[in-house]
């Protein structure tokens, strides 16, 4: 079985059809591109699979069947983290970058924490100098790179990832979807939903809706 496995997957909203016997099979460390028209279910597609809304059907993370009533469970009985990233970056802007890094910490004192903090910043392009800033302070690209850094604190298996890109220029554009190849590289499993081009040519395969 795929790591990541929907089958016969519909969900509605009202009258309005929007996902109908819909199937996916994801392999581990798969980075894997959605695109389609607006309305065609792609953002409802990666709620689905991070179980932030009930659907119709099975889903199937890493051989183990789950729904959205197993949302707050999956770290600690099916050793499943799922990250992600936003085009708005979901970020708390008038806090410190070290605040909003360290809140997805658990283990380790304030020592282990700060130092796995300013390693995660360097792999995204960062000195250490930037923790005591407000994210309010950072540009867009800046604010995704520290999501980025968030994630990999966080340790994700699987990154859901919607419209990252959407409101950065070309040259950040570039570095965020770097960083995401990198973390594929690693074996993390990616999911991404962009009406970008290039973006979606970063991904192992593109699935349109």
């Amino acid at each position: 079985m795929s790591y990541i496995e929907l089958k016969n997957i519909e969900k509605s909203y009202g009258k309005k059809i929007v996902l109908k016997n819909f199937n996916l099979s994801v392999e581990r460390g798969e980075f894997v591109g959605i695109q389609g028209e607006s309305g065609k279910g792609k953002s409802t597609l990666l709620n689905i699979i991070g179980l932030l809304e009930p659907c119709e059907g099975e889903i199937w993370l890493n051989g183990h069947r789950v729904s959205s009533k197993d949302y707050r469970k999956l770290s600690k009985t099916f050793n499943i983290k799922i990250g992600y990233l936003f085009q708005n970056f979901a970020l708390i802007d008038d806090v410190s970058v070290y605040e909003n890094l360290n809140i997805v910490q658990s283990l380790g004192n304030k020592s282990e924490k700060r130092q796995k903090i300013i390693e995660a910043l360097r792999r995204v392009g960062f000195e250490e100098e930037v923790l005591k800033q407000k994210i309010y302070e950072l540009s867009g690209g800046e604010q995704q790179r520290i999501a980025v850094a968030r994630i990999m604190l966080y340790d994700s298996d699987i990154i859901l990832a919607d419209e990252p890109t959407g409101s950065l220029d070309r040259k950040n554009k570039e570095i965020v979807m770097r960083l995401l190849k990198k973390l594929q590289k690693e074996n993390k499993t990616i999911l991404m939903v962009s009406h970008d081009d290039e973006s979606l040519e970063y991904c192992s395969r593109v699935v349109c809706l």
